[in-house]
């Protein structure tokens, strides 16, 4: 909501695979009067968008090999000169994760720790 608020001539997609909590996005923006949120399952997507921005806390708990896969299909809609931030838990391997994305999207995308605080770690994913 926030992203919509402040950004009132983006589209902006709200993505999550809980039923409840796409009722409940659907809900609050249509109380907050927002017109620019399209609120959708993964599968749900176009095939052919790209994002400016995405903005996530990725489902770590799902486990390495689902996560990967997740993320190899998200950090591959970044349009040139955009950017994925995501927000992980240190102890849940945020560290290793941006290690990871290093590895796995160089030399077409840059992965750096931007920021930290308590127990946890924002990475930002950037297409060069």
């Amino acid at each position: 909501m926030s992203l919509a608020l402040h950004s009132s001539k983006a589209t902006v997609y709200a993505i999550d695979v809980n039923e409840r909590s796409l009722e409940l996005t659907q809900l609050n923006a249509a109380k907050l009067g927002l017109t620019n949120i399209i609120v959708c399952k993964p599968e749900d997507v176009p095939e052919n968008i790209q994002f400016d921005e995405i903005w996530s806390n990725p489902p770590i708990r799902v486990g390495k090999v689902v996560l990967h896969e997740i993320l190899k299909q998200w950090i591959n809609t970044i349009a040139p000169g955009g950017v994925a931030r995501l927000v992980v838990q240190k102890h849940l391997g945020a560290d290793s994760l941006n290690k990871w994305l290093m590895k796995e999207f160089s030399p077409e995308f840059e992965s750096t720790r931007i920021d930290s605080s308590k127990t946890f770690r924002v990475l930002k994913v950037s297409r060069i």
